[in-house]
């Protein structure tokens, strides 16, 4: 019995949704389905045990093919049907991983064999769509979230390879007020509580480097300020209320830590940020050589609350911008786990580490 959480069951739901539409739509900014702007569907196709499974839309049927080799063919509705059955069961059941009994019969005679793609791209499922724009058919990788389950991550944590270092300036502390500061743990927020003390104390945070070379190579390739830029983002977020992308992006506009010429209106936070997000979505990581090649390159699939399946392509590549811009936060991840979160000393200087971690809100 195939059993997964809510979100690997979402992927098993967008490839039965999407053949019972027959059509991709697009979603705007705030997670709207735009309907006059879609791609209609030739095939899906998916990686199973049994090789790769093409599903087919031909006319009111589609042909299910095993490596290129046509087994059956079912009528579009019986997808549309399963579909609304996996929704119900996936939005109403409980528990950190499950099973749908009722579809397996269904997902085994269409060679789905596996709930959730298991690979280390970013892709989770390629669409061959009639692209318009050519009048030609392409295929596409597309990475699926999910608003089923907990929010998913848009950008991960991995350890001390995406740990921003700041030099504490302004104070100097003996071993025991070190030990005292790291010491302060409340039940929440005892990272932000620290900064608040050794700001209290008279120390500033001020950004040094990135522990792991890779992201800060990585960064630099996108834009060589990012490591900057970011490391302004994440001090804030542990130093204020804001969270949000957006928010967080704002707040540094104003400040203008990085000195840019604003007299003419130009939005730089904003832009940097955005081609941050737009690779970090499309492939880049923090602990692999990012040489600008996207593992996905058709876009997302936002599986919403409400049944619909989105998709933000590439193509519009401004309202993909958008949709992460407005839909993005910095997260926490584990203190313990990622090494970070207390000051330290190195060559007679005060250092403060901080985590970036970015979340689909």
């Amino acid at each position: 019995m195939l059993t997964g959480n809510k979100g690997e069951w979402s992927e098993t739901y967008a490839l039965f949704k999407l053949l019972g539409d027959t059509k991709l739509y697009s979603g705007d900014a705030n997670l709207n389905r735009v309907e006059t702007i879609f791609y209609p569907i030739i095939k899906i196709l998916r990686e199973q045990t049994c090789g790769d499974v093409g599903y087919e839309i031909q006319g009111g049927e589609i042909v299910v093919k095993t490596n290129g080799a046509p087994d059956l063919v079912m009528q579009v509705e019986m997808f549309a049907r399963q579909a609304a059955i996996l929704f119900d069961k996936i939005k109403t059941t409980s528990g950190s991983s499950f099973s749908i009994p009722e579809v397996e019969q269904f997902m085994t005679a269409v060679h789905c064999n596996s709930i959730a793609h298991k690979s280390s791209s970013k892709s989770d499922i390629r669409i061959v769509i009639h692209d318009t724009r050519i009048n030609q058919a392409t295929e596409l990788g597309f990475s699926i979230k999910s608003q089923l389950g907990g929010d998913s991550t848009l950008f991960n944590a991995n350890k001390r390879k995406t740990n921003f270092v700041y030099r504490v300036d302004g104070v100097a502390f003996d071993q025991q007020e070190i030990a005292r500061i790291n010491g302060i743990d409340p039940k929440v927020g005892k990272i932000k509580k620290r900064i608040e003390e050794i700001t209290q104390l008279g120390g500033q945070l001020n950004f040094h480097s990135i522990e792991g070379c890779v992201l800060h190579n990585n960064l630099t390739l996108i834009d060589s300020l990012l490591p900057q830029i970011l490391g302004e983002m994440i001090k804030n977020y542990f130093s204020s209320e804001h969270s949000s992308t957006q928010a967080l992006t704002r707040l540094i506009h104003d400040r203008n830590p990085l000195e840019f010429d604003m007299r003419n209106g130009h939005a730089f936070y904003e832009y940097k940020v955005k081609h941050f997000l737009t690779d970090s979505a499309l492939g880049m990581t923090g602990s692999k050589v990012w040489n600008g090649m996207y593992d996905v390159t058709g876009g997302y699939l936002i599986v919403r609350d409400n049944g619909d399946v989105l998709c933000y392509h590439i193509y519009n590549r401004n309202q993909f911008e958008d949709y992460l811009f407005s839909n993005t936060k910095l997260d926490t991840p584990s203190s313990t786990r990622h090494e970070f979160g207390s000051l330290y000393e190195a060559d007679g200087q005060l250092y403060f580490a901080l985590n970036l971690q970015v979340r689909f809100t």
